[in-house]
């Protein structure tokens, strides 16, 4: 009897140790996702920040290139009309937005530089860095902030992570992609304003008198 009762009493102890490692591994793992997400959301604020700043930078270079740029509103539109989208929505909707307005900002920097008098601006200039330097912190915390959720997204969706992860509500994180066009140079098309007469003024060479024409011809 007491054989049986040693070998029930092993057997209790055996799963209650096994019971223990069992609650042990969910604590670390819920802690590791924990962790992992926090990390992103960490990043993802980062990023949030300099999509704010470009959010207030941008109604200054309109103002400032407008008075130039008569002939390229339909840019200057666009850039406004995506502005109020890099700061709310989903993660895809505002990197889609993101892409949207950096092509657009590309095409503005790209037309200025038919116009001498903008590019000499310390205004424009100082903007132009701003929006830059901007652009380049996003690109730098896009980088890590996809890293993040690359990691925290396989923690999540592998086993046995995937098993207890769905059970306290950890999802699936959205990545923050850079459009295939923002990697490509920008190529700015100003024929159709030059055939309708809308080029920037451009210096044009001294006409010759009437008269010298027609004495050379003779």
């Amino acid at each position: 009897m007491f054989f049986v009762l040693d070998i029930a009493t092993d057997i209790g102890l055996g799963v209650l140790a096994i019971l223990i490692i069992i609650v042990l591994g969910v604590i670390v793992m819920y802690n590791g996702f924990i962790a992992k997400r926090n990390r992103v959301q960490d990043a993802w604020a980062q990023i949030d920040v300099q999509l704010k700043r470009r959010y207030d930078l941008i109604p200054n270079l309109v103002n400032t290139v407008q008075g130039y740029m008569k002939y390229e509103k339909s840019v200057l539109t666009q850039v406004t009309n995506l502005r109020s989208s890099i700061v709310s929505g989903s993660v895809q909707d505002r990197a889609q937005a993101n892409n949207q307005i950096s092509q657009a900002l590309k095409t503005i920097f790209a037309v200025a530089e038919n116009y001498p008098q903008l590019k000499a601006s310390d205004t424009y200039k100082n903007l132009q860095d701003q929006l830059a330097n901007t652009e380049d912190r996003i690109s730098f915390v896009r980088t890590s902030y996809n890293d993040y959720v690359l990691d925290y997204n396989n923690a999540i969706q592998e086993f046995p992570g995937n098993v207890f992860a769905s059970t306290f509500g950890f999802k699936r994180q959205d990545f923050f992609q850079t459009a295939e066009e923002e990697k490509q140079p920008v190529r700015v098309d100003l024929t159709s304003d030059s055939a309708q007469g809308n080029a920037p003024d451009q210096a044009q060479p001294p006409q010759q008198p009437q008269g010298k024409k027609q004495k050379k011809q003779q």
